[in-house]
């Protein structure tokens, strides 16, 4: 197939990259800790982890998690939010030779069970906060061994301790558990662990680029979730062309080892990490915020040094804008606005730019894909409404139900190709060929659009169309218009039964002015959109659901919550 983008990408950024200069990810972390031991890692409510620090550490717990015994393709999970712990759980799994099995904090007991049991994870890293969720499943799962820790286990031995004490006793945010230790289960401290395992050698991964480094498991949105299994292949791939691709935005850094990334997205989410992992690669340093919903304290950790680099979904930006001390923030050293895991809306790309004069680039991956696909070129100056191009060894095709290849401007399934994509569904043969095409292509599920220039238009997902008499309509297209609308803060579209039309469209509006009225949005929908794509339906709410990366759930709007 032609490469039609490759003529549309900025210069300097290559066509390829090449995995094979590692041996693994632990080369590669091992690598980044040599050369930059003396350097900043991660700065984390002001109290800061070096690199070489880093290294201690996940060289202490990697050799703990070795005694254990466990078996060469062990499956270790990790339940941690955005604090130093994260990073040092998940370089000691991959030191040691094991594959990290990514957990979100706040599943529910339901959620958990089945993602320690489809992982088959024998132990788990886990911050004491959740262990309560843990108590209600670790019965009916393979777990075997736990390590707790605590919220300022690594946050200094002065004020770590205190502010573990502030949330166990004055806050209450550790509710009670007891976690069984029937069958031969250990539970341990981490500061026990690592004080044991500094006493040991860690031994060297036997992991190649062929082994499985994570189990990076999807959001569940059709069903139940699913492991995509990321070889260290495909997470190196990753890194690397993230790498080509965001590196010339930061030329005025002067260093790229001097960038600050803000780390607001939850680690455990494939976006935040494969941003980790590049800020790694660079030497860089990132900025843990452990609870970006906080917003006013989110503003206050971004004034206190210069940032350069900021990803974050619609939803995140969004919130920031509203919040009143954000334009006190000082934005001159800001680089990269990184938009994704959802679309992004022209309305609150517009605003970020007016008050931080930084452009939103938007991008598009999936957890299938280490996060990658398609980018905007980061040093644009203004929203383009697409999802960009493929990035360095990254193939995009456009096809029909069947497989097929469709022409350029064309709408189909979005299909992505290249050393990132996953390897296929843990345990899962079926998913699995049902996820490929018969040349090598994933099925994304996103249907889509590629212009001339290797552009990509997101149209919608497939199982979000709305079918109004006959017409296909787009809930992306309806939100992104109606986003424009003044006193719109965020909106969210769905289709509703309809006995006339078969379905109708029904917009969920949270106001940014609390006098739009219904009849303001009517009237601003008759002016923007063809008369098939007006809503029959306006309802105001204080708030829209969302999961936990701040992505709008439409099928909870379907189901009425």
């Amino acid at each position: 197939m032609e490469k039609i983008w490759l003529k549309s990408y900025p210069p300097a950024v290559p066509q390829t990259v090449n995995p094979e200069q590692y041996s693994s990810l632990a080369q590669f972390l091992e690598e980044s800790f040599r050369k930059n031991a003396a350097r900043p890692f991660s700065v984390c409510m002001e109290h800061w982890m070096s690199y070489r620090q880093l290294d201690e550490l996940s060289a202490s717990l990697g050799a703990w998690l070795q005694r254990l015994g466990l078996e060469p393709d062990a499956r270790v999970a990790i339940m941690l939010p955005n604090l130093p712990q994260f990073a040092v759980t998940m370089s000691a799994i991959l030191r040691a030779g094991f594959t990290c099995v990514n957990v979100n904090p706040l599943y529910t007991a339901r959620e958990l069970e089945h993602q320690l049991k489809d992982s088959g994870a024998t132990a788990i890293v886990v911050l004491e906060n959740f262990a309560h969720t843990l108590e209600e499943v670790i019965e009916r799962t393979q777990v075997q061994h736990v390590l707790l820790t605590s919220f300022g286990d690594l946050l200094g031995p002065w004020y770590g301790r205190w502010l573990t004490f502030a949330i166990r006793h004055l806050a209450k945010m550790v509710p009670p558990y007891k976690l069984p230790l029937a069958g031969g289960r250990s539970v341990t401290t981490l500061r026990r662990a690592l004080a044991e395992g500094s006493q040991q050698t860690l031994r060297p991964s036997q992991a190649n680029l062929d082994t499985i480094a994570f189990l990076q498991y999807t959001g569940g949105t059709t069903g139940l979730s699913k492991g995509a299994v990321l070889t260290h292949r495909n997470v190196v791939a990753a890194i690397l062309q993230a790498e080509a691709w965001f590196t010339p935005a930061l030329d005025r850094v002067g260093n790229v080892r001097d960038t600050n990334s803000i780390a607001a997205l939850p680690l455990y989410h494939i976006f935040a990490l494969t941003l980790c992992f590049l800020a790694i690669r660079w030497g860089s340093h990132m900025t843990l915020i452990p609870n970006p919903r906080d917003i006013g304290k989110f503003v206050e950790v971004l004034k206190r040094r210069p940032f350069h680099m900021l990803p974050a979904v619609n939803t995140l930006f969004n919130a920031l804008l509203q919040h009143p001390q954000f334009r006190t923030v000082d934005f001159s050293h800001l680089c990269i606005s990184q938009a994704g895991g959802m679309a992004a809306s022209e309305g609150t790309a517009k605003h970020w730019q007016q008050v931080t004069g930084c452009a939103m680039v938007e991008g598009w991956g999936m957890s299938e894909t280490c996060a990658i696909g398609t980018n905007n070129p980061v040093t644009t100056t203004r929203f383009s409404g697409t999802i960009g191009l493929p990035l360095p060894g990254v193939e995009i095709a456009i096809k029909d139900d069947e497989g097929r290849s469709l022409p350029i401007g064309s709408s189909g399934e979005i299909c992505v190709r290249g050393p990132n994509v996953m390897t296929g569904y843990y345990k899962q043969a079926e998913e699995t060929q049902r996820a490929f095409t018969h040349d090598g292509f994933m099925r994304t599920g996103d249907v889509g659009i590629m212009d001339a220039e290797g552009y990509t238009k997101i149209v919608d997902r497939k199982k979000d169309m709305i079918l109004v008499s006959g017409f296909n309509v787009f809930p992306s297209e309806l939100e992104n218009v109606i986003s424009l609308c003044d006193g719109v803060l965020e909106c969210a579209a769905i289709g509703v039964p309809d006995a006339k039309q078969g379905e109708a469209i029904k917009v969920y509006v949270v106001r940014s002015d609390p006098t739009l009225s219904e009849d303001d949005v009517a009237k601003y929908c008759a002016l923007n959109l063809t008369g098939y794509k007006h809503p029959k339906y306006i309802e105001f709410r204080d708030e829209l659901p969302k999961s936990n990366v701040g992505k709008i759930l439409r099928r909870e709007l379907r189901a009425g919550k």
